[in-house]
């Protein structure tokens, strides 16, 4: 599955490239304009959110939390301060299924749910003025979960909680021509939620520390 996603982002960001080109968007004969101070990039990318469920614990019943890996759109604006350090926001909204196995009850279907996790990084753009950039960045995290379904059965109820951690990434960006750009980006975030099934009666905790890889096309005004 997490190949899968992986292959589905990387697809849909050269597809994004490939549908720019087609309609001649990237002028090849333009300088490239690289990364300057007091300017913005905006980027659309293709992204999958894996959740790497390093850790978890279930009262009551035991086992472990799974929750399915994902595929969206996202939407960042960076903010160079300087050519070589810049602010980046995300935006992007993920669905998810969540189950518990190895349980004293065996494989239980607990639901779904929608999270919205903004993310603020502080980058270090290496190279900035050559077509090809690379980046890294660190920050923090805000993950809000909405939404919920419980999934019957045995679980009736099911809400997860909110939850603030830090996040890191790399990336790397190519000028193909004037002011747009091909981007390709992979970022860990550090997220630990609570799940409560029925009421509070059954607690189940977990680190979901989604990986979140990305790939697609940007401009800088």
């Amino acid at each position: 599955m997490k190949q899968t996603i992986l292959a589905a982002c990387l697809t849909a960001g050269l597809a994004c490239n490939a549908g720019a080109w087609a309609q001649g968007a990237f002028d090849l004969s333009a300088p490239p304009v690289g990364k300057q101070a007091n300017t913005v990039m905006v980027r659309l990318r293709a992204i999958g959110v894996i959740p790497l469920d390093s850790s978890s614990s279930i009262s009551v019943i035991g086992g472990q939390v799974n929750a399915t890996a994902q595929a969206a759109p996202e939407i960042d604006f960076s903010y160079f301060l300087t050519d070589n350090i810049a602010f980046e926001l995300i935006a992007a909204t993920t669905r998810h299924n969540v189950s518990a196995n190895n349980t004293a009850i065996g494989h239980v279907d607990v639901g779904s749910v929608w999270v919205l996790p903004p993310t603020l990084t502080v980058q270090y753009h290496f190279f900035p003025q050559e077509r090809l950039s690379p980046y890294i960045g660190a920050g923090i995290n805000a993950s809000f979960f909405y939404s919920s379904h419980a999934a019957g059965g045995v679980v009736q109820q099911v809400a997860f909680s909110n939850n603030v951690g830090a996040a890191i990434q790399a990336g790397v960006d190519y000028n193909v021509g004037g002011h747009w750009f091909a981007n390709f980006d992979v970022k860990q975030i550090f997220l630990n939620t609570t799940a409560s099934i029925n009421g509070g009666a059954i607690k189940a905790k977990t680190a979901l520390n989604p990986l979140v890889i990305g790939a697609g096309i940007g401009y800088r005004f």
